[in-house]
């Protein structure tokens, strides 16, 4: 007899529901959120069936947290539903609306009892992939985190000191930078940015970390503050410089944060065994290869070919047809990690393959935009990618872009 497994997960306690094949309510339990819980769960799972060549699949509404890292360590089948997804399947069983934990349980193990083909179960990767997947998506947040905390403190900054924006605006990572970020917080108002000496703006560059062009560029500086500009009053600057040594403490501490788990998710990505493979794509480091592997994993089973992976990134377009209307779009529902990654890798591939350049240009000819043409260039790689993980090789331009497709992609440019 199958049965199927619903968990409708909750913060301090879950409700499990087991039907068989035909719907019927097998068992019904609420268990806590521990170990004790964790057993309880498996010995009911064990009473029904549940066996070491033959577990029982198990729908849960969340893929992260301690419940479901232990029912995947059992090597079960675990579908992560999507709360919207159970909200639709929900309105199948019942027209009044109605709605309790236990309900949703079952809901969510009829869902695999009908329709278990359609859905996708969570991939059975590697401890180092997932450990790469922490710090790739946690270097990533801390990404983010750095760009709102420069984003305010910039919007801050224009209110009463324009002239540190201007003095930065050419720097390559603006007030990312260490050395604005040392000077800055060294002197937070135009008062004590004018007054600065070169010998102190040498010390704060050195401090910063520069080594070449001390001389010149504490004297660019020094000119820079010390150019007229608009001024707020004398107790209203003081106070908003204040405000900004409070938005830099957030900022060096994003900075700080980026920078540390790059560095760690570089390091237990290099250790991967994908990692060369990865690595050998035109436009793809060691970080923003991280965040490829953190997203894709190492479970070779995941896809069953390079369209499951061109969706799942987002790189294949939707066709809708009804008629004689069709519209191709592009998807919106995808991986958003992998996506953001995918432009960036597209974007790097323009310059360091010859190849990638041509089908970018042909596209571009066809009259695709840049974001379009990158994506479909983005698409074409996920493909090449995909096969050189399955059958364990490195990228070769020549496979990927024959010579013939290529040139005939430079006359068509």
């Amino acid at each position: 007899m199958k049965v199927f497994c619903g968990i409708d997960w909750a913060s301090d306690h879950h409700d499990v529901a087991l039907v068989d094949h035909d719907g019927a309510l097998l068992a019904r339990a609420r268990i806590t959120d521990d170990p004790t819980g964790l057993q309880q769960l498996l010995d009911l799972l064990g009473e029904h069936g549940d066996a070491a060549g033959a577990p029982i699949p198990v729908a849960i509404e969340t893929s992260r947290g301690l419940l479901v890292a232990c029912l995947r360590a059992t090597r079960r089948p675990v579908y992560a539903i999507n709360p919207m997804a159970v909200a639709r399947y929900r309105d199948r069983h019942s027209v009044a609306r109605k709605k309790s934990d236990h309900l949703d349980a079952m809901v969510l193990a009829n869902i695999l009892r009908t329709d278990m083909a359609t859905h996708r179960p969570l991939p059975h990767n590697s401890e180092l992939a997932e450990a790469v997947a922490v710090l790739a998506r946690a270097q990533q947040d801390a990404v983010w985190d750095r760009t709102q905390a420069g984003n305010k403190l910039r919007s801050h900054l224009r209110e009463y000191f324009p002239g540190f924006l201007i003095a930065f605006q050419s720097s390559r990572e603006g007030l990312c930078s260490p050395v604005a970020r040392v000077i800055l917080a060294a002197a937070s108002t135009p008062e004590r940015a004018a007054k600065l000496t070169r010998t102190q703006l040498r010390s704060l560059l050195k401090t910063a970390g520069r080594q070449r062009g001390i001389e010149a560029e504490a004297d660019r500086l020094r000119e820079a503050f010390r150019l007229p500009q608009m001024r707020q009053l004398p107790l209203v600057e003081e106070a908003m410089g204040r405000q900004t040594a409070a938005l830099l403490r957030q900022l060096d501490a994003a900075c700080t944060s980026a920078n540390d788990l790059a560095k760690a998710a570089v390091e237990s990505f290099e250790a991967h065994p994908d990692a060369e493979i990865i690595t050998s794509f035109p436009g793809l480091g060691s970080l923003t290869g991280a965040r490829v592997l953190a997203e894709i994993g190492d479970d070779r089973s995941r896809f069953a070919d390079a369209k499951g992976l061109k969706a799942f990134a987002g790189a294949a377009p939707v066709t809708r047809a009804s008629g004689k209307s069709v519209a191709v779009m592009a998807r919106r529902v995808k991986n958003q990690r992998l996506a953001s990654v995918g432009y960036v890798w597209a974007f790097a591939a323009l310059t360091a393959s010859t190849g990638a350049r041509a089908h970018y240009d042909r596209r571009r000819a066809d009259g695709d935009r840049h974001t379009a043409a990158q994506r479909n260039l983005f698409n074409r790689m996920l493909g090449c990618l995909h096969h050189c993980l399955t059958k364990q090789t490195p990228y070769d331009e020549a496979t990927a872009f024959p010579p013939s497709e290529a040139s005939q992609l430079a006359v068509a440019a």
